[in-house]
């Protein structure tokens, strides 16, 4: 598959520019393309990931073709919400890993695909065949997975266009004083610790995230909040939630300790509701994601305390 776009804005490192313009593409995997001689400037092969892009430049990035799979296929149950032969929606579990990585080999939910889908093989790649955006570990509800080359194209470029609609709700410690809010900071990398995600401005190799906010219940020093994401960061809700000084509830990475008396399993975020089109048939779906049991339970929790 080859992508062709063109430059808009410039004075940009390469690999940086493509990582803006394809959000669901690792900027390593990027930068591996680019070693590799998959991408072209202006007609010519490009193998320098530092190079700076200008205004009108013309990039050909070239996606080679599937290796043959080595994740093991594995019968796992799936809450299926919605399939057909170009793409299948389930409702993810807290605790079930996306893709298989270090110390998560199996056991995942790429796993449990291939064994329901016998011929998701090959798609999109190795370790990720058929995901098109990916949930956290810990937070569960609906997740989308395209069955064809065409199918996970097409997805991608509707979460990039921003016209498909991700919808989550989730549980913060303390009580915003307005309704609804909009959350407009870059997400980069942490500067120190590398395994966090942090508020780092765009000169800085930070990129844009924007996360829409409502609120759907004050609970004591609890609200009940749902976010609709704009843009899909990895960690987004988690780290613009957190630094506004509002932490979802269990976050074992963004919020201090504050125990309820209830033993969480991580935090208490959902992806409730995924609106997107169909590839091939245009139709528009709805999944909507069910809250899951721990999740209720927190709520009544939290509601008597009161």
């Amino acid at each position: 598959m080859e992508i062709d776009l063109q430059v808009e804005r410039g004075k940009e490192r390469l690999d940086r520019w493509l990582s803006e313009q394809l959000p669901d593409v690792s900027r390593s995997y990027i930068q591996k393309l680019i070693e590799q001689g998959n991408l072209t400037l202006n007609g010519q092969i490009c193998s320098d990931k530092k190079t700076k892009v200008n205004q009108g430049d013309r990039i050909y990035l070239n996606f080679p073709p599937s290796e043959p799979l080595a994740v093991e296929a594995q019968e796992i149950d799936l809450d299926i919400l919605y399939e057909d032969d170009s793409l299948i929606i389930i409702n993810k579990p807290a605790g079930l890993v996306v893709h298989p990585a270090p110390g998560h080999e199996s056991g995942t939910l790429v796993n449990a695909l291939l064994f329901h889908c016998s011929d998701l093989a090959g798609i999109g790649g190795i370790q990720r065949p058929g995901i098109v955006h990916r949930l956290d570990k810990d937070t569960t509800g609906v997740l989308v997975v395209a069955k064809t080359d065409f199918a996970q194209a097409n997805l991608q470029a509707q979460l990039k266009a921003k016209t498909a609609r991700r919808e989550y709700i989730a549980i913060v410690h303390g009580v915003p004083k307005t309704e609804i809010g909009i959350i407009n900071f870059p997400i980069g990398r942490h500067p120190v610790d590398r395994k966090k995600m942090a508020i780092v401005p765009i000169e800085k190799g930070g990129r844009e995230a924007v996360t829409h906010w409502q609120i759907l219940e004050r609970i004591g020093n609890y609200t009940l909040m749902k976010f609709r994401l704009e843009t899909g960061r990895t960690h987004q809700i988690r780290v613009h939630t957190s630094h506004l000084g509002y932490p979802i509830l269990g976050d074992p990475i963004y919020s201090s300790d504050r125990s309820i008396g209830i033993n969480l399993p991580g935090q208490m975020l959902h992806a409730h509701r995924l609106i997107l089109e169909h590839p091939v048939t245009k139709e528009i779906i709805e999944a909507v994601a069910p809250l899951p049991p721990i999740f209720t339970k927190v709520l009544a929790a939290l509601r008597r305390k009161i």
